[in-house]
């Protein structure tokens, strides 16, 4: 099994190859998370995004790492427009996630 710098190091060359996908800087996202490498995963996903701005698991992922990093509020203003989008998609189970995510940081239990 490949280590996580060798999955990081593929996903960047996937990505020089194909700069508008989005799916490739999300997947470079999580692989950063996984890492705890909580602003290069911010980076990641905020690409994503700029290329895909009705890219609702990305929402979620860039609220969890913002979140990570002690940005609470911007980890609650992504959801927020999260949820938005995937209402917008009709995408009910990423909107419960981000719901759940939001009432939890509201809560400050997570």
């Amino acid at each position: 099994m490949s280590s996580p710098e060798d999955r990081i190091k593929v996903l960047k060359e996937g990505i020089r190859a194909e700069p508008d996908d989005p799916v490739g800087y999300y997947v470079l996202g999580m692989e950063y998370a996984k890492l705890q490498r909580h602003l290069d995963a911010i980076d990641a996903f905020e690409k994503a995004l700029r290329i895909l701005p009705d890219y609702a698991a990305a929402y979620r992922e860039l609220g969890k790492s913002l979140r990570d990093a002690g940005r609470t509020r911007e980890a609650e203003e992504a959801w927020g427009q999260g949820v938005v989008v995937a209402q917008q998609r009709k995408d009910t189970q990423t909107l419960k996630e981000m719901l759940v995510l939001l009432k939890r940081l509201k809560q400050g239990t997570g």
